[in-house]
């Protein structure tokens, strides 16, 4: 049984929604394992779990499987989330409805929740910034946002306050604050020794010095969301009034079905945030508000620019890409992506302010006799649909991801795929294969 925070347990006392005993006797219970499905790459996928009530792809397993034995979670067609995380599709339904070529930042994306939710939600016009200050972390976030397979992603991997530089750029901020955890306790125990008043104190701090580095970069009318995974109101309640003490702004109310369990709860001066009890909801612990900037903002530079297409390649990879409305820009050494038209502004505006790890779909690099496909092709849904493929077994899929020989077949480059869903790249030499699957992404663990 976890023992709560005798600090925790006070702080929350007048917090609505909150009951001691209930809120007690659930943190005896294991939490539960919940996935959300890729509607980018329909699936045949858990046909018998239960839908999470406030998001129409979720689903709550039975039992946790053990993911890193599935193709399928390797080819993105679901993604591994906590349940009460994916309320944030429900909150910006309306924020999004009807709504093209939104610019979105999800400033604190690791590991890539809330970006996967978002860039199902999001118009192929829209664009959505991924980013993760943390260098080993953005990379885990590159890794799955490859795997959910939209071109309109891009990481980045950047302090908040450089995105201060983009005045009024975003019309969306999601800002998932780094926060003292006590949301997580039934999942990780340590959170519970980690945890103290002094550590909430500390996170709260951050979190202002968060939200007042990126709020400029935000447009007038623009939406913030603001989530912790902390009970405590410090982190909570408290930090919108700080947004409503140095700002101009007004909240943005969603409709609740009273069977979800999600509480309302308004801070001191009338912003609204919703909380999760495990008492209440069938998730974790979880606070998330959306916010309404009243206030002024710049506007970004949208001066001309000069194309930085490059025609000739894309002649040569245009065989790679689902339609013909793309322009082809140089990326890394030697390699070249497909980005929208519509982005190429952007990516002028964006890289004069921050480090771009990940720009639209990476197609690979021209060789001598040939072009060299990227590992991010068999994964993307804006791939060609008619690429040479190869269908596979469970056990054959398990043992490309495992990088091990996969025995004679046709000639050529293949995309290994599983039920359909691509996981990756092989060229066939007739008499062997040569695996190209990322080094990083191979499974380490035993098959059994």
């Amino acid at each position: 049984m976890v023992k709560l925070p005798e600090g925790l347990l006070r702080d929350l006392k007048d917090v609505r929604g909150y009951d001691e005993d209930a809120f007690i006797t659930a943190h005896t219970f294991s939490s539960l394992t919940s996935v959300r499905l890729n509607p980018g790459k329909p699936a045949v996928l858990f046909p018998e779990a239960e839908n999470v009530p406030w998001n129409n792809l979720g689903r709550y397993l039975a039992q946790r499987p053990v993911f890193t034995l599935d193709p399928a979670y390797h080819a993105g067609a679901y993604y591994v989330q906590e349940a009460s995380s994916m309320f944030l599709g429900h909150l910006l339904e309306g924020v999004f409805k009807g709504k093209t070529r939104l610019r979105v930042l999800d400033l604190c994306a690791a590991p890539g929740g809330k970006s996967t939710l978002l860039a199902s939600m999001l118009d192929k016009d829209s664009l959505l910034i991924s980013n993760e200050v943390i260098r080993t972390r953005a990379s885990i976030l590159e890794e799955n946002m490859t795997r959910w397979g939209h071109s309109n992603t891009w990481v980045t991997s950047n302090d908040p306050r450089d995105f201060s530089k983009l005045a009024g750029y975003f019309d969306v901020i999601v800002v998932d604050a780094p926060c003292s955890g006590s949301g997580l306790f039934r999942k990780d125990e340590r959170a519970v020794d980690e945890w103290s008043e002094a550590n909430v104190a500390l996170c709260r701090g951050r979190q202002e010095r968060i939200l007042e580095d990126v709020w400029p970069s935000l447009k007038e009318g623009g939406v913030l969301v603001y989530a912790t995974c902390s009970y405590s109101p410090q982190e909570d309640e408290g930090v919108l009034d700080w947004v409503a003490s140095n700002y101009e702004v007004s909240s943005i109310r969603t409709s609740l079905d009273p069977e979800w369990g999600i509480v309302e709860s308004e801070a001191e001066k009338g912003l609204v945030g919703y909380r999760f009890f495990p008492d209440k909801v069938k998730g974790e612990g979880f606070f998330i508000a959306a916010i309404r900037k009243n206030d002024e903002a710049g506007t970004p530079d949208m001066n001309r620019f000069k194309t930085a297409h490059n025609s000739k390649i894309f002649q040569q990879a245009e065989y790679l890409l689902h339609g013909s409305n793309w322009t082809v820009i140089p990326v890394g050494k030697d390699e070249y992506s497909a980005i929208n038209p519509l982005h190429e502004q952007d990516l002028q505006i964006l890289q004069k302010a921050v480090y771009l790890r990940r720009t639209g779909l990476n197609l690979g690099m021209p060789a001598q006799k040939e072009w060299l496909p990227a590992h991010e092709v068999a994964l993307g849904i804006d791939a060609a649909k008619d690429l040479p493929h190869l269908e596979v077994s469970r056990e054959d899929a398990l043992r490309f991801l495992k990088r091990e020989d996969m025995g004679q077949m046709q000639k050529g480059w293949l995309i290994i795929k599983y039920n359909g869903l691509g996981l990756g790249w092989i060229k066939s030499l007739g008499n062997r294969a040569n695996n190209y699957l990322p080094k990083q992404w191979r499974i380490r663990m035993e098959l059994g």
